[in-house]
């Protein structure tokens, strides 16, 4: 990264929040959409470096949201000159 180039973003992941408002538990849930619950967790903690369209639909018809519910870019921000 240049010396002017802008961080990068990030991703917030908020399955967290989903799951407490929907009353769900992880290992409920991780049945549901056939994952572990180390996988899922590892989700719920952003400590993932991609995920299959076919989890991310699963756990989009598990909690009745859209992808959007589950994530949020947040941008980088620039560094004073």
């Amino acid at each position: 990264m240049s010396a002017d180039a802008q961080p990068p973003g990030e991703i917030i992941v908020h399955l967290d929040v989903l799951l407490a408002r929907r009353k769900v538990r992880s290992k409920e849930l991780a049945d549901r959409i056939g994952v572990s619950e180390q996988a899922l967790s590892m989700i719920k903690t952003g400590k993932i470096r991609g995920i299959r369209f076919s989890t991310l639909i699963a756990l989009c018809d598990a909690l009745d949201c859209q992808p959007g519910d589950l994530f949020e870019f947040s941008p980088g921000t620039a560094e004073p000159s």
